[in-house]
């Protein structure tokens, strides 16, 4: 299953559809937001692209309640998950968290086959030693609205072979 990573997409819906759009052509099944989603005109594009979207909260929410109703009006395209998600897709299990620091411990439990993280706006991917003796994948990919960053970035993830692209987006 290939998917689409996204974090920190603020107030940029048209940079975060763009984002979506590209995964979708290449063969993504699924959208994984993790945090820093303003409202809900934030995603009434990307919706449109009819790929599933989990959602997380971040530092930077501005309206949960009408996302929250925008989740239940959806169908089950658009989860939102609240401050954390632990996920199976495609048989991997998958933690989602706003924070990087958090990201990285739960990386270190080995519970999970990746995590997921956000909010430095700096794109990151790291295979970790777990405390259980295997691998686990941190990866963050950065910012799709760009802010504070040098390039708008999101990152393409096979969960098969577990691997990783980063990707940038044009402004």
């Amino acid at each position: 299953m290939k998917i689409c990573i996204v974090s920190d997409s603020h107030d940029r819906g048209p940079m975060l559809a763009t984002a979506i759009a590209e995964a979708k052509t290449r063969g993504a099944e699924c959208v994984l937001h993790c945090g820093d989603l303003i409202g809900t005109n934030t995603l009434l594009a990307s919706l449109k692209l009819e790929l599933p979207i989990h959602v997380i909260h971040g530092n930077n929410l501005g309206d949960p309640v009408s996302i929250s109703r925008l989740a239940c009006g959806s169908n089950g395209q658009l989860r939102y998950h609240g401050n954390d998600a632990d996920l199976i897709l495609a048989d991997r299990r998958i933690f989602m968290t706003h924070y990087p620091h958090i990201g990285e411990a739960f990386a270190y439990a080995g519970n999970h086959d990746l995590v997921c993280c956000g909010h430095s706006h700096e794109p990151e991917i790291r295979c970790l030693e777990n405390a259980k003796g295997g691998q686990t994948w941190l990866v963050n990919p950065g910012t799709v609205a760009g802010l504070g960053a040098p390039t708008a970035t999101w990152i393409f993830a096979d969960l098969a072979t577990l691997t990783f692209e980063l990707e940038e987006l044009e402004r």
